[in-house]
C-alpha cells in the first residue's frame, strides 16, 4: 500500500500483526476492542474464538511452547484483561513467548472508572516480560515490532499491547518498522573464551558429572547439542519437567526427570555428582528441595539467558549468561572423548534396583499409571503430550517416554489448574501433522472444560482423557501425608464429600459431573472406561478417532504419585511409598 496512506490504528495493528509473523490469534471480543476484531474479516491469519479468556491465552500458550513461535492472543478491556492474568503468569514463568492485545477505554476516560475500565498495565505488570499502554495511533506499528522482538529475546516472555479505543479509531500512516532497536534493552550476551575454556577443563577434569537441561535448552534448539555432549564426554542427562523431551528418555545415558517426583536415579546421582551442568535451569525448589542439602559434592555451572536466575537459588562455581545452544556448539571442541565407566555403573545400578514403578492396589480398578503406559503405547510415544496439573501430570512425566522436544507441554512453574484442554487446542492448531493427547484430571478439566467445543468447532482429532479420582488428587495427597487424613475441600465425589473420613473405593459410578455427558454436549465423541480389560482398547480408539474425543477414566482414588521427595527435605529423605 501507499506508505502516506491512512488507515486507522486497528487496521495498522492488524496488518503489523502480520508483518511480526503471526499465523493465528486467538482471542475473544468485548466492547473496547470491537475497532480491532472488525477488521479481522480482513487478516491474513485465521481467528480462533475461545470461550473464556484465560482459555484463549492458553491456547496460544499451548501454540507457542509447541512451535517456539510467539503465541497471540486479543481481548477486550476490564474483565477480558483481567481474566488473562492467569495465563501471563504461567507464561511468563515457564519462559513462553506470547503477545497479549488488549483493549482499553478512550485515553480521556482512563482514571474515570469508566465502564469496564481497569489499569491493565499495572494489574499485569507484576506477571509479564513488559507491558505497553499505546498513547496515539502512531505508535501501534512500532510498538508491536518491540513486543515480538522483547517477546522473543534473551529469556522468552508475555509482552502486553494495551490499546485505548480513541487510538484504535484515529488515522495514522505510520509503517511497520524494518529493524527494531531498543535503547534499553539488549539482552544477547556471549560467553568467553576464559568462561569456555574453563567449562571444557571441569568437564575433562569430572569423574562423576551430570547433564542437568531445562526448558531452555529446547527454547534455544540445542536438544542435539546436549545429546552430543553427553555421548562425547560420556555424561549422564538428567532434566527438569520443563526439560522433558530434550533428552531421549530411552538413551542408556537418560536419568529422565530430577526433583520432588524424579526418578531415585536422577536425584541420586544429581546428589553425588562432583560436576553438574546445568543448561537452562531455575533451579526450582521442587527440584532443590533443602538448599543447604543439594547437590553437596558438586561444582555447579549454571548456563542461562536470564542473568537473574545464575547464582539465585543455588551457589556456582561458573556462571555463563548466554544462549546455551551458543555455548555448546562453543565448547564442544573443546571437550575430550571419556568414558566414567564407574559412574555410570553406580548409576545403571540404582535405575535397575529402584525403577519408577507401580503396583496394582485392587484387581478390578484402573491404575491411573497405566492410564498413562496405554497411551504411550497407543501413540507409539510420538504424541504431542498436554498435561493439566497435578497428580495425573506426575504421572505422565514419570511413565511416558520423551524423546522430542516441545513434545511435552505442561504448566511448570506456576501449577496452573486448567491449562491442559485450551494448551492442547492450541498445539494442536499449530501441529496438524502431530497427533495431540491432552491429560487433565477431574478438577482442572472442570475449570476450562467449555474450550472443548473450539476443538469441535475446528475438527481437532484432540484426544483429551479426563483421570477421574473422585477428588483433587495432589492435595489429597499431601493431606493423606502431612495433614493426618484431613480431606478438607479435596473431595469431589457426591458421597465422599458428605463423609470426609474416607474415599470411595467401590466401582459405582457416582461421581459428578458426567463428563462423557457433558462432552456429548460439547459435540464431542466421548467413552468411559471402568474396567481395566478394556483400558487398552479404548485409549488406542480414541487415539484413532479423526474427531474430538474425551475418554473419562475412572482410577483408584487412594494411588498416591511416588517416588516423593517431601517439599524442604533433602534427597535422603526420598520416599517410596
Amino acid at each position: 500500500m501507499n506508505q502516506n496512506a491512512k488507515r486507522t490504528g486497528a487496521q495498522a495493528l492488524v496488518e503489523s500483526l502480520a508483518k511480526a509473523g503471526t499465523e493465528v490469534l486467538f482471542g475473544y471480543p468485548g466492547g473496547q476492542a470491537l475497532d480491532i476484531f472488525n477488521c479481522l474479516t480482513d487478516a491474513k491469519f485465521p481467528f480462533v474464538l475461545g470461550r473464556h479468556e484465560q482459555g484463549c491465552v492458553h491456547m496460544a500458550d499451548g501454540y507457542a511452547r509447541s512451535t517456539g513461535k510467539p503465541g497471540v492472543c486479543l481481548v477486550t478491556s476490564g474483565p477480558g484483561a483481567t481474566n488473562t492474568i492467569t495465563g501471563l503468569a504461567t507464561a511468563n514463568i515457564d519462559g513462553i513467548p506470547l503477545i497479549v492485545i488488549t483493549g482499553q477505554v478512550p485515553m480521556s476516560l482512563i482514571g474515570t472508572d469508566a465502564f469496564q475500565e481497569a489499569d491493565t498495565t499495572g494489574v499485569a505488570r507484576g506477571v509479564s516480560k513488559h507491558c505497553f499502554l499505546v498513547q496515539s495511533a502512531d505508535e501501534i506499528p512500532e510498538i508491536v515490532a518491540e513486543a515480538f522482538y522483547i517477546a522473543t529475546h534473551g529469556k522468552p516472555g508475555p509482552v502486553v499491547i494495551d490499546i485505548p479505543k480513541n487510538c484504535q479509531q484515529a488515522l495514522t500512516s505510520a509503517q511497520y518498522p524494518e529493524r527494531v532497536s531498543l535503547r534499553a534493552y539488549h539482552p544477547e550476551s556471549a560467553a568467553t573464551s576464559a568462561q569456555m575454556n574453563r567449562l571444557a577443563k571441569l568437564i575433562n577434569e569430572a569423574e562423576r558429572p551430570v547433564i542437568y537441561a531445562g526448558g531452555g535448552v529446547i527454547a534455544s534448539g540445542a536438544a542435539k547439542d546436549v545429546a552430543t555432549l553427553a555421548h562425547r564426554a560420556g555424561i549422564p542427562v538428567a532434566t527438569t519437567l520443563m526439560g522433558l523431551g530434550s533428552f531421549d528418555e530411552r538413551d542408556p545415558l537418560s536419568l529422565r526427570m530430577a526433583g520432588m517426583h524424579g526418578t531415585p536415579a536422577a536425584n541420586w546421582a544429581m546428589n553425588d555428582a562432583d560436576l553438574i551442568i546445568a543448561l537452562g535451569v531455575r533451579f526450582s525448589d521442587r527440584v532443590t528441595g533443602k538448599i543447604s542439602k543439594y547437590a553437596p559434592k558438586a561444582r555447579i555451572v549454571h548456563v542461562d539467558c536470564d542473568p537473574a536466575s545464575i547464582g539465585k537459588n543455588v551457589s556456582v562455581a561458573l556462571g555463563i549468561v548466554a544462549d546455551v545452544k551458543d555455548v555448546l556448539t562453543t565448547v564442544l571442541s573443546r571437550v575430550k572423548s571419556a568414558t566414567h565407566p564407574e559412574w555410570t555403573s553406580k548409576i545403571d545400578g540404582w535405575k535397575k534396583s529402584h525403577p519408577v514403578t507401580w503396583s496394582q492396589m485392587h484387581p478390578n480398578v484402573i491404575m491411573p499409571q497405566a492410564v498413562m503406559e496405554a497411551i504411550d503405547k497407543a501413540t507409539g510415544g510420538r504424541a504431542v503430550m498436554v498435561t493439566d496439573v497435578g497428580q495425573h501430570q506426575m504421572w505422565a512425566a514419570q511413565h511416558f517416554r520423551y524423546s522430542i522436544p516441545r513434545h511435552f507441554l505442561t504448566s511448570g512453574g506456576m501449577g496452573t489448574m486448567g491449562f491442559g484442554i485450551p494448551a492442547a487446542i492450541g498445539a494442536a492448531i499449530a501441529r496438524p501433522d502431530h497427533k495431540t493427547v491432552a491429560v487433565c484430571g477431574d478438577g482442572g478439566a472442570q475449570m476450562t472444560f467449555e474450550e472443548v467445543v473450539v476443538a469441535v468447532e475446528h475438527k481437532l482429532p484432540v484426544t483429551f482423557v479426563v483421570i477421574n479420582n473422585g477428588c483433587l488428587g495432589m492435595v489429597r495427597q499431601w493431606q493423606e501425608l502431612f495433614y493426618g487424613k484431613n480431606y478438607s475441600g479435596s473431595i469431589l465425589t457426591v458421597r465422599g464429600r458428605a463423609a470426609n473420613e474416607r474415599l470411595e473405593q467401590d466401582l459405582k459410578y457416582d461421581y459428578l459431573p458426567d463428563f462423557v455427558k457433558l462432552a456429548e454436549a460439547h459435540g464431542a465423541e466421548a467413552y468411559r472406561v471402568i474396567d481395566p480389560a478394556k483400558l487398552d482398547a479404548t485409549i488406542a480408539r480414541a487415539v484413532r478417532s479423526k474427531k474430538t474425543t474425551v475418554v473419562e477414566v475412572i482410577v483408584e482414588p487412594r494411588a498416591n504419585v511416588y517416588p516423593m521427595i517431601p517439599a524442604g527435605k533433602p534427597v535422603s529423605e526420598m520416599v517410596f511409598k
